[in-house]
Parts: structure tokens; sequence; C-alpha cells
């Protein structure tokens, strides 16, 4: 369950989905099968507030999600961190 923004300088508590942007991820999770290895696909969902949702989004990546500057024409800075899955 989402419970604060998915900024972790952030962290504002989630209350109401007035405001900000929910992004919902479909992500593999490995699973050790007794007999092979297998992946389990599960959905994530991750909030960013108001403040955030403003300047930032988030982008699926091949190890997990990541937190991203929208583009700024005044900077080619781009990726903040990546964020935990």
């Amino acid at each position: 369950m989402v419970n604060q923004c998915a900024n972790p300088k952030c962290a504002k508590p989630l209350h109401y989905l007035r405001e900000g942007r929910i992004f919902v991820f479909n992500l593999q999770t490995p699973v050790m099968d007794s007999s092979a290895k297998v992946s389990d696909h599960r959905l994530r969902h991750y909030w960013l507030c108001g403040d955030c949702s403003l300047h930032m989004f988030l982008e699926k990546t091949t190890t997990g999600v990541r937190l991203v500057n929208k583009p700024n024409p005044h900077s080619s800075e781009r990726i903040v961190e990546a964020l935990a899955s």
C-alpha cells in the first residue's frame, strides 16, 4: 500500500489523492521455485506528492523504478536517484 511520497527526500504522507500523481508499474520479482528459477510479475504502486510531481516523475528500469527530473530546457541533468523496489 502506498502511504508516502516516493521521493525519499520528501516522504510526505499520503492522505488524499486530490494532489500528486500515482504511478503503477508491472515489476518482476525473482522467485525461487523448487524445480526452476521463475519470475513473478506484480503491480507496484508509487505516489509523488503535488510538489514533487511538478518537477519529477517515475520511470521503470530493468532493475526497478527510478525518480527522474522532468526535462528542463536549461539543464541536461535528468536522473535523480534509483528507488529500491
